[in-house]
């Protein structure tokens, strides 16, 4: 299991908050058999539900299994404050050319591509590319080390394998200013990166893109998306948001799952009008897909979002939980408990919110006629924390979206399996957004041919 979700686990039971659940033998035997359990596949494991595998079937709604679901109910809305470093870092070699890092074969680290490894507590970043070797015997690999961006990569023995290559937009090449938007909580950093290509495509249009990073996420998630950006002649906004440990906290410290976020990119495009905007695109990973069609459903300056770029995104919240309850063999009434806990108001007291959020206006399947804005949704097929299947459905039942899917691919790591194929892709929809007559613009096939992994 994974090292965060058994610490978390031994140390919630030795707690006043799972008081009741040490009364009952059978979560004593569940919290053993957690302890037990080998790794599983990490984020939604390690940040959303929290707990692993083996409830017993058919495990009534008891006190504990009450207390065990207000506990999952407090994960999911909760902030990670610290990242653990579940990932084995073995040596770092000298290779035919350059630097090689040695690491466990993972459904992670087997995927062809470009990513990043932080390690140090998140102080020291490499930038990490193609597999050089791979050693089945021994379960290991090495991996090219194009650069490291802090830290020393030979002295760190554990760290975390990640979707963002680069630290800063400067780092990978991008002139870029330092911002800061006035936030309903308050002043957040934010990255500019202004469109320099007088011949692009879209530069005349004055064009803004907003990246919506996921959760748990920073800003950096959106750097991989700016060369797309740059050849189409799109500025871009790069933003922080609350409690994604750059911006201030919401007043209760929780998540809304994109129910109250969405009035921070509000302010995004805000100051992107501001600043002379004429229109906007909001690209969003992740639970950023979720704050993105909030933004463009709820928010007043909605008439100003062109287009929607949504990579890995959550489509529905509820089929995501209970995606995540099957996976961990969770029994259902336990992870109906959950979502109870977060969309009602008696669970406030639970999860801590200040308000309960809707988990109904979070499933655009159900809403799916209520999507006004044309949407591009890029998502792998084999992506275990977030279901492809919604994004696909939401491309099936309203024509304003459409789906680009892709294989090999982990969560919101699209763009770094397969660059070429998320850029062009990228850019061809929003070619045809901006130069074609409404509405009979051109776009992708919805079961456009999908690609084989390596």
């Amino acid at each position: 299991m994974n090292g965060e979700i058994r610490r978390k686990l031994q140390k919630a039971a030795d707690s006043a908050e799972l008081a009741q659940l040490k009364t009952q033998r059978q979560t004593k035997r569940l919290l053993a058999k957690f302890r037990r359990e080998p790794e599983p596949t990490p984020w939604m494991r390690s940040v959303v539900l929290g707990a692993g595998t083996g409830l017993a079937a058919g495990m009534t709604i008891t006190a504990a299994a009450s207390a065990l679901a207000g506990y999952f109910a407090r994960v999911v809305v909760t902030p990670v404050k610290e990242r653990v470093e579940d990932l084995e870092i073995l040596a770092v070699v000298r290779g035919s050319d350059g630097d090689e890092v040695i690491l466990p074969a993972t459904d992670e680290t087997v995927v062809d591509g470009v990513y990043g490894l932080y390690f140090h507590g998140g102080k020291g970043h490499a930038r990490i590319g193609e597999i050089t070797s791979f050693t089945p015997r021994d379960g290991t690999l090495a991996r090219r080390v194009e650069a490291v961006t802090g830290g020393d990569l030979r002295t760190a023995v554990r760290g975390w394998w990640s979707s963002v290559p680069w630290l800063s937009p400067q780092a990978a090449g991008f002139p870029t200013e330092e911002v800061v938007l006035d936030l309903p909580g308050g002043p957040a950093p934010a990255w500019y990166v202004p469109a320099t290509d007088e011949n692009a495509p879209l530069y005349s249009k004055n064009v803004w893109g907003i990246m919506v990073h996921g959760r748990g996420g920073t800003r950096a998630e959106g750097i991989k998306a700016l060369f797309a950006m740059r050849r189409l002649g799109i500025n871009s906004l790069l933003i922080s948001y609350r409690n994604d440990g750059e911006a201030p906290a919401a007043p209760d410290g929780k998540y809304g799952l994109g129910v109250t976020e969405w009035e921070d990119v509000e302010e995004a495009i805000r100051y992107a009008l501001d600043q002379g905007a004429e229109e906007v695109v909001l690209l969003g990973w992740s639970m950023g897909g979720a704050i993105s069609l909030q933004t463009a459903d709820r928010s007043p300056l909605a008439a100003h979002i062109r287009g929607l770029v949504l990579t890995g995104p959550v489509i529905d919240w509820i089929d995501v939980l209970a995606y995540q309850a099957r996976a961990l063999k969770i029994p259902e009434p336990i992870g109906r408990l959950t979502r109870w806990f977060i969309s009602n108001k008696a669970g406030r007291r639970v999860t801590g919110l200040a308000s309960p959020v809707d988990l109904k206006i979070l499933n655009w399947i159900d809403r799916s006629d209520q999507l006004h804005v044309r949407t591009l949704v890029l998502h792998s097929i084999d992506d275990d924390v977030v279901p492809y299947g919604p994004s696909r459905d939401l491309a099936r039942r309203n024509k304003m979206a459409s789906f680009v899917p892709f294989t090999g691919a982990r969560h919101v790591k699209e763009w770094n399996r397969n660059p070429e194929r998320w850029d062009s892709r990228v850019e061809e929809w929003l070619t045809a957004l901006f130069t074609s007559p409404e509405p009979g613009q051109r776009r992708p096939e919805e079961h456009e041919p999908v690609e084989p992994a390596d």
